[in-house]
């Protein structure tokens, strides 16, 4: 796992964690299949990634297909410019 896998595991772990225990988050669980993750979870979430990498993400090129697994937001995030 990244070091950018593991921090979006823990941001999203923290956003989902009165929904699901944080062992179910895992790098290839499906956020919203698997994980539950409702539309007002995944605000929450991209926000607090916003914050957690210091990063703006491009919103009008976000689609939902990008929420499908921690390591395939890893690759938004990353494309995004994390620096932190």
């Amino acid at each position: 796992m990244t070091e950018t896998e593991n921090r979006v595991k823990k941001v999203l772990a923290e956003v989902l964690h009165e929904v699901v225990p944080p062992e179910a988050v895992t790098v290839e669980a499906d956020m919203v299949q698997e994980l539950g993750m409702d539309s007002l979870q995944a605000i929450q979430f991209l926000l607090r990634i916003e914050d957690e990498f210091d990063i703006e993400l491009d919103y009008e090129n976000l689609s939902l297909d990008h929420l499908r697994s921690v390591r395939e937001f890893a690759v938004v995030v990353e494309a995004a410019g994390a620096t932190r």
